[in-house]
């Protein structure tokens, strides 16, 4: 039953990701509210990133971040960061599908080097948490950067300022 919540939490919010990133033109890529944050296309690419983490959040009981390497390709253009987040995304559903609920409650943690970057938990509260509530923040950070470039805001959870009704 928990494995059915998080896989229709999922889907929903997937879509929701997919609507965003797709409306990020190519003249936003470069733009970032202040040098101590990202751009445009490094926050979209970290957003499509975080579906790449299914695996090691639901079949390793340690992520170590020291060793992880991701190629996040060539983030110059829009559609290249959706192409990686539909590869990713494709992914983490099928990691999803096959998780194994009676893991759920086991100990999950995040270390660098050996050294504990997040506490030991229970790995469901680390899908809420580190994959799920995680990304929702950025996309929220996205939809500011849109904004803050003229650019409009697909609806995630009803009509925005820009749809007509």
């Amino acid at each position: 039953m928990i494995k059915q919540a998080l896989l229709g939490e999922f889907l929903h919010e997937a879509e929701n990701t997919r609507k965003i990133l797709k409306a990020i033109p190519d003249s936003a890529l470069d733009w970032k509210p202040s040098e101590k944050n990202w751009t445009t296309g490094q926050l979209a690419s970290h957003i499509a990133e975080v579906y790449n983490w299914y695996d090691s959040t639901f079949n390793q009981d340690v992520f170590d971040m020291g060793s992880y390497q991701y190629d996040k390709g060539d983030i110059s253009k829009a559609e290249n960061i959706v192409a990686k987040f539909e590869e990713n995304v494709a992914k983490a559903q099928k990691v999803l599908e096959d998780s194994d609920e009676s893991t759920y409650f086991n100990e999950w943690k995040m270390e660098m080097n050996g050294n504990a970057l997040f506490p030991a938990s229970p790995r469901v509260q680390v899908v809420r948490g580190f994959l799920y509530n995680h990304l929702y923040h950025h996309r929220g950070e996205l939809v500011v950067y849109l904004r803050s470039t003229g650019n409009k805001v697909p609806g995630l959870y009803g009509p925005t300022a820009d749809d007509k009704i």
